[in-house]
């Protein structure tokens, strides 16, 4: 069990989630300056980075709070160890889920300023159509069921590269480039560059996030019926009696 405080863990979660918004953003809008004429090429630039920066953060913020940076994550966290009395509580859930979508719109906020652009300038990239709804229940599905597999197996040490692999990869076999995030989705509407999603477009995909999870949750249960009890694993293990020492000497 996490012992570190709950307000470590949802500050965790804001920076976390913010700097991994910051690193889709800005790798668009740098992969958009640098091969303006090639979208395949600021698609692989975009992936790259952020695949990267989603594995240096897990490392980063993994051991304070589970570095979900994303309320599917949070939400499968809370339904399959609700049981078991592991993972996150129903109100650890909606603290995380509001500090991981603040984080997000903070994200984007931060990138727009980093490239001298407005810090809010709302997306007019539409991205409403079944297709697209259909790659992100496919993304979200699979990002689940890796978390999750990895942590019930005993191997939520290599979550970082794994996910960030995953991610990476996603960007370029599913049709909506990868979202996979409620909260990331929301906060990429705060940005009109490569990487934004019209406001209006947002609730189709985050629906789409939501069946997603159901999906992902119901294959779990059936591959591996004890999954809830490595729910405190998710994403990177965390060592309890390490965490209430190191709270302690600070």
């Amino acid at each position: 069990m996490n012992t570190v405080a709950t307000w470590r863990r949802l500050l965790a979660e804001f920076v976390g989630t913010a700097l991994l918004v910051t690193a889709v953003v800005g790798s668009g809008v740098m992969a958009s300056t640098l091969s303006p004429d090639d979208v395949g090429l600021q698609l692989l630039e975009n992936s790259v980075a952020t695949a990267f920066a989603l594995g240096a953060l897990i490392l980063t913020f993994g051991p304070v709070s589970g570095a979900h940076f994303n309320p599917v994550v949070s939400a499968a966290d809370w339904f399959l160890g609700r049981r078991t009395r592991t993972g996150l509580t129903a109100g650890q859930l909606g603290g995380y889920a509001v500090a991981q979508t603040l984080g997000a719109i903070a994200g984007s906020v931060l990138a727009n300023l980093m490239f001298d652009l407005a810090a809010v300038d709302f997306s007019g990239k539409d991205r409403a159509a079944g297709h697209l709804w259909l790659g992100e229940v496919v993304a979200t599905a699979g990002l689940v069921m890796l978390i999750f597999a990895l942590a019930r197996s005993g191997r939520a040490a290599v979550a970082p590269a794994a996910v960030g692999a995953y991610i990476g990869a996603a960007y370029w076999f599913t049709s909506s480039t990868s979202f996979a995030n409620p909260a990331v989705t929301v906060g990429r509407a705060f940005t009109d560059t490569f990487a934004g999603i019209a406001p209006a477009s947002v609730p189709g995909f985050i629906v789409a996030q939501l069946i997603g999870l159901a999906v992902g949750v119901g294959l779990l249960l059936a591959l591996y019926p004890g999954v809830g009890e490595a729910a405190d694993e998710v994403v990177v293990a965390h060592d309890s009696t390490d965490a209430s020492a190191s709270a302690g000497r600070r």
